[in-house]
């Protein structure tokens, strides 16, 4: 691993645990219970909504920590179209995933990706360029952008998966800490936290935690699968 790797990792975690440690219990508490699937209208504000559309035969939950290239995105096409070959269509499949931990840009709009440098901030590689992501890689790619061997181009965009019922959904712990590491020591954290959860992208469930939801999904029987 290089150092030009190391380096900016290192002082991003020391920030994470310097802010996290700043925010305290206490904070973290007040802000899921007061903001928790709560964007204006833009988003649904029951955090228990999305359990309502598991009705599936076949169900599954994608757990999402880390970026993992294009892994997160690809896994939830791979399940559609092997069940559909194995005779279950898409619309009688429920797939979850969520985005928690350091996956969260990815619930998170162009604006904030070029605003904030979630490419730097959470190492973000675009898969095209082999450079820094400056734009969130997997929202409304063009046609033909992620192709595998063996299956030529997939269609493994957040907005197409979400077209073949597969449900996405945001960690607010999450939003919450790293919105105040992004902050940091001088900013105003509550401003950040606002303007984030007013960038998650359309459609995309805020969630009080991801492990919440994680227990929440395995109750309502989805299979667990950790992305990785």
């Amino acid at each position: 691993m290089s150092n030009s790797y190391i380096k900016p990792r290192r002082k991003f975690l020391q920030s994470l645990t310097l802010g996290a440690a700043a925010l305290g219990t206490t904070g973290l508490t007040i802000s899921i219970n007061a903001s928790a699937g709560n964007t204006g209208g833009k988003h649904n504000t029951d955090p228990e909504a999305w359990m309502k559309k598991i009705t599936g035969k076949h169900r599954i939950v994608y757990d999402v920590t880390e970026p993992h290239h294009q892994f997160p995105f690809a896994w939830p096409r791979v399940f559609l179209l092997t069940n559909e070959a194995t005779g279950t269509p898409p619309n009688e499949c429920s797939v979850v995933v969520i985005l928690r931990h350091n996956a969260i840009p990815f619930a998170m709009d162009n604006r904030l990706w070029e605003k904030y440098k979630f490419g730097e901030m959470f190492h973000v590689t675009d898969l095209n360029t082999n450079e820094t992501a400056m734009k969130n890689p997997f929202w409304k790619p063009a046609p033909g952008t992620y192709k595998f061997p063996g299956f030529g181009a997939v269609s493994i965009g957040i907005n197409e998966l979400q077209e073949s019922g597969v449900q996405f959904l945001a960690c607010d712990a999450a939003l919450t800490v790293y919105s105040a590491v992004a902050a940091g020591e001088n900013g105003n954290a509550a401003e950040v936290k606002k303007e984030w959860t007013e960038g998650i992208l359309p459609g995309i469930h805020i969630v009080p935690s991801g492990v919440w939801a994680v227990g929440r999904a395995q109750e309502k029987g989805c299979g667990y699968c950790f992305v990785r």
